[in-house]
Formats: structure tokens, sequence, C-alpha cells
């Protein structure tokens, strides 16, 4: 079986560093620790409220409301109606029960902060491993999402060495795949995946302490994948729409000002911008499915665009991924598209802001 290399992850925490001999600590710390500890709650932990994106005025927010509330009045959803498996008399309480616990699973958006030696980068960083990972093993989608929740969650609550963020990645991975995959790969094949770099013992002590610390609350609630189905209704699901859309939901993962935007709100953003990658406009349908306007989009449009542009992001394991026959060349064609539009795309949010 071929060894999956760990893309520079120990390079990129090293270079954080200089003078930390990462390597070499790590397989000391391994060797003489038997017990994967973390350290206490980090001090900023329930000082500060947790704020959600987008924050606007209560006018503003009073308005988007009456504009989503006026479309629904007069919108028939005929395609529910008419599909019995779509159970359409429940489907607006389902929906608002799922809306209260994305809210839930949600983690602190600034937990960074409390964090002494490790960074936004180094979080990206695992990130694009874990990518590279769950793509190796042929997971399923939720299984990464419910991954990156875990450790978001996890680094909230506890301050985590540098050392140690890697086990914190495959034990939230490993508790992940055990939640949602039929076959999870046992713990075993998570300790080659990190090139033997843990012990077994090491990844269910974590695994038993990062469960307690979240008091085993796992949901899958914080998946795109359930709103994105909802919206894809609008273009009667529509093949090119919707992979793009899984694209640029995914981008989403690696760029931490996305921690406080509701799942429900990355899924319209990720189908707002590949609708207008792809020439469609945002009617009232996906306004309807969605409930988000054009206007409560466009921050994390430009968001994307940004992040779709960086030098570096071509070498990401998601881009690489999506840039395969099997996803339609989504990620080429959507840098391709953002390089061009990007400038464009900012003079028109600056107008609509204006106006």
């Amino acid at each position: 079986m071929e060894v999956i290399n760990r893309p520079a992850l120990h390079e990129a925490l090293s270079d954080e560093e200089d003078s930390f001999k990462l390597a070499e600590e790590v397989q000391a710390i391994v060797a003489t620790q038997a017990e994967p500890e973390f350290d206490a709650e980090p001090e900023h932990h329930h000082q500060k409220p947790v704020r959600y994106w987008p924050e606007v005025a209560t006018d503003k927010a009073n308005k988007f409301k009456r504009e989503i509330e006026g479309i629904r009045e007069h919108f028939q959803d005929e395609i529910d109606e008419e599909d019995p498996t779509m159970v359409s008399e429940y489907a607006d309480e389902i929906f608002k029960y799922m809306s209260d616990l994305e809210e839930d699973c949600m983690p602190s958006p600034d937990y960074m902060e409390g964090q002494s030696e490790i960074n936004w980068n180094m979080r990206q960083t695992l990130v694009d491993w874990l990518l590279q990972v769950h793509l190796r093993y042929h997971m399923l989608p939720e299984t990464l999402w419910i991954t990156i929740n875990i450790v978001d969650r996890f680094l909230t609550k506890r301050v985590v060495s540098m050392a140690k963020l890697q086990l914190v990645g495959v034990t939230a991975m490993f508790i992940a795949a055990k939640y949602e995959e039929i076959l999870a790969p046992s713990v075993d094949e998570f300790v080659f995946m990190t090139e033997k770099g843990y012990t077994r013992e090491e990844i269910l002590k974590g695994e038993r302490i990062l469960l307690q610390t979240l008091d085993f609350n796992v949901s899958h609630y914080c998946s795109p994948y359930s709103w994105m189905r909802k919206i894809s209704k609008a273009d009667d699901y529509d093949i090119q729409t919707r992979t793009l859309s899984k694209f640029l939901t995914e981008v989403t993962l690696l760029d931490h000002r996305f921690l406080r935007v509701k799942p429900s709100m990355v899924a319209a953003i990720g189908m707002y911008t590949s609708r207008k990658m792809l020439g469609g406009d945002w009617n009232e349908a996906f306004v309807h499915y969605s409930g988000f306007t054009e206007e409560h989009l466009r921050t994390g449009h430009l968001m994307l665009l940004q992040t779709l542009i960086e030098l570096h992001f071509r070498g990401s394991s998601v881009c690489r991924k999506y840039a395969n026959k099997k996803f339609l060349k989504a990620s080429v064609f959507a840098v391709e598209w953002a390089r061009m539009n990007f400038d464009d795309e900012c003079k028109l949010a600056e107008l609509a802001f204006q106006e």
C-alpha cells in the first residue's frame, strides 16, 4: 500500500519557529509520553459571546426578512407537493430544527487568540493534509466536514501544542469516520496515515480526550450539503452548478474567516458564486430555497474569490482534487474565472453597497 506523504506538514510548522526542531521533538514526545495530554481551557474561553457573520444593523436585517417572506408568500413549491418522499408538509419544521442545531455545533471564530504555539497558517496546513487523507481513503464528504468541525471545536476549548496539532487532526478524522462511514478505517490505518508518527494507543487515548472535551457531541449538521441539496432544487439539480458549488464550499474549510459563517450560509455562498461563474442569476427560487438574498451573500462571495486567486492556492489539495475530470475540472475553471473577474466583482459590490 502506498504511504501517504504528509505534504510538508512538519516543514510548514517548523517554518513558524526556526529554533524549534519539530521532527526530533515529536519523536521524543511520542517515545516518552504515554498519555497525549492537552492543556486546560484557553484563557479567552467563555469571555466573548460567539458572533456569527454577517453582522448587520437591525434595520437591514428586518429589510432582508421582509424581502424573503414576501417571496415565500407567493412562491409555489410544486415539485415537493407532488413528491411524497420530500415530506413537504414537514419540511419547514425540519429545516428550522436543522437551523437551530447548526448553531449549536459551531466553534468560536476567534479561538486562536487563546492558543500559544499554533496559528491560523498551521491550521490551514493541517486542513490541507486532512483533505489529502480524506480523498486517498475515499471517505464520504460529510466525514471531512465533521473532522474539521471536531478539530475547531476542540481547539476552542483546549490549548494544543504545535507537536500535538496533527494528533488532534488524525484523531478527529478517526472519530468522524466511525460516526459517518459504513466501513471506517481501523485505528492501525490511521497510524499508517501518519507514517507511524503516533501510536495506536495515543490515538485511542486522544479519542477519549476529544470526546470528553466535546461532551460526546458529534454532529453532521456542521456540513452544508443538506442545505445545498435544498437550494439545488431551484435549478433542477444542475450537475455543473452543484459540482462547482461543492468545490467552492470545500475551499471555505481552508479559510478561518468562514468559521463565523453558518453551514446554511456557506452552502448559499457556494451556490451563489457557482451561479455567477456559470452566468446564472440569483432569482426568487434561489432566495426561497436558501433563505438568503443576493445582498446577504456578496461579502462571502468576494472572500471566496480572494482565496482562489492567492498564489499558493493552486498547490492546495482541494484544488488538485477538483482539477480531475471526475469533478469536471471545477477548480481549473473557478480559479481562472476568479482571476479574470475579481476586480469587476469588487466594483459591483461597492456600487451595490452605495445604493
